[in-house]
This record gives C-alpha cells, structure tokens and sequence, in this order.
C-alpha cells in the first residue's frame, strides 16, 4: 500500500482545476476583505493610583465622530461615520462608500467615579480617564522596621 501525503497548499492537484481559484479570486477582492475584517479598534485598559484609564486606537477619526454614553456602569464608546466622495466629473469604474461603526463598552468597577471622567482625542488616540472614589484610591506609606 502506498500513502499519498495530502497537501492542502497545492492547488493545482484539486479534482476540478480552477475550481479554487474562482473561489480565491472571488473572496479575495478587496471589497470582500475590508468586509470581512471586523473593524473594531484596540483598546488598552490601565489603572493608576488615582484614574482607570483606556485608550482606543482610532485613527482617521474626528473627536465629533465620536459619543459616549455611561448607563448602569457601563460605558460605551461609538462611532458612526459616512464618507461620502463627490467627485462629479469622473466616471467611475468602480466606486465604494465608506460607512463604517462601532460600539465598544465597557463594565466599570464599583470604585469608579461617574461624575469625573473626562475624554480626549489627540492623535488618533481617544484617551478616557476614569477617576476612582476616594476609598478606592491606592494609600501608600513608608513601615519602619524595628
């Protein structure tokens, strides 16, 4: 008995030749991908003695794109955003809209202060600080050892 190692990599040893390719090409065009893709931006969570902080990495945005809501400890952070290209005197091959959102939230912790946070867009960065009640802030003191 001879084995055959399989070999999904190869294409060309498929039952129907071409059969993949149509698949690939079709799926791999750039207007299936950026579709595909989950467009959701990263966010960085920490923590200093005084403030919760997180930041989105959101470029390519206005801070008016931007809204965020606190309901019941939550915090969520949208965008909605239309890009509309009125270029009138081209005729067009080929022409996409963007229309892209999201919604991030986020569970604040019970030491959180709702009153105090405070947002801001610089750079592509949304940074939102969170400050924490007086409780929750950290104590530190020097122990002297005897």
């Amino acid at each position: 008995m001879t084995l055959v190692k399989f070999n999904p990599e190869n294409k060309r040893n498929s039952l129907i030749p071409g059969f993949n390719d149509v698949f690939d090409s079709i799926f791999n065009d750039t207007f299936f991908a950026d579709r595909m893709v989950a467009r959701v931006p990263a966010a960085n969570i920490s923590e200093s003695a005084d403030y919760y902080h997180v930041e989105l990495a959101a470029p390519g945005l206005k801070k008016e794109d931007f809204k965020l809501n606190l309901e019941m400890n939550v915090l969520s952070i949208s965008v909605e955003q239309r890009t509309d290209d009125k270029q009138e005197e081209r005729n067009y091959a080929k022409r996409e809209y963007s229309y892209s959102s999201f919604v991030r939230s986020f569970t604040l912790p019970e030491s959180a202060d709702e009153n105090g946070i405070q947002a801001t867009y610089n750079d592509g960065v949304l940074a939102i600080n969170i400050p924490k009640r007086e409780e929750a802030k950290t104590v530190s003191r020097q122990i002297e050892i005897k």
